[in-house]
């Protein structure tokens, strides 16, 4: 029989014949490691959209608003990032970061929205 060691802390293992790590705190570090930079991307997107959707909060009056790009863009909002696009049957396209969403106007002016539905 071979003796198998921890991937993490390379402790001998007891146990298991498929034990791969002597504890959940060597499992976790372990696949924390692995795992960081796709988790490092995922902080980093999730960072800015929290933050696109605090700027739409904070320009809303109640479940509407209307914004400039320009208030937008001083405000920090990045237009690359949203988590959905709505189209309605008129053809307008909406972007949402969650439950709050915009549309572009005319003359760089943005209605601000909040979709109820979600919200439940």
């Amino acid at each position: 029989m071979s003796k198998k060691n921890c991937l993490e802390c390379e402790e001998l293992l007891i146990g298991r014949v498929d034990k791969k790590f002597c504890n959940d705190q060597c499992r976790n570090s372990f696949n924390n490691r692995v795992n960081k930079d796709a988790n490092d991307y995922v902080r980093k997107v999730n960072v800015i959209l929290r933050k696109n959707r605090r700027i739409l909060t904070s320009l809303m009056n109640g479940d509407k608003g209307k914004a400039t790009k320009e208030q937008l863009l001083l405000n920090g909002f990045n237009f690359y990032y949203y988590t959905n696009i709505y189209t309605t049957k008129q053809g307008k396209t909406y972007y949402f970061i969650y439950e709050l969403g915009y549309l572009e106007l005319e003359d760089e002016q943005y209605a601000l929205v909040k979709k109820q539905e979600y919200v439940k």
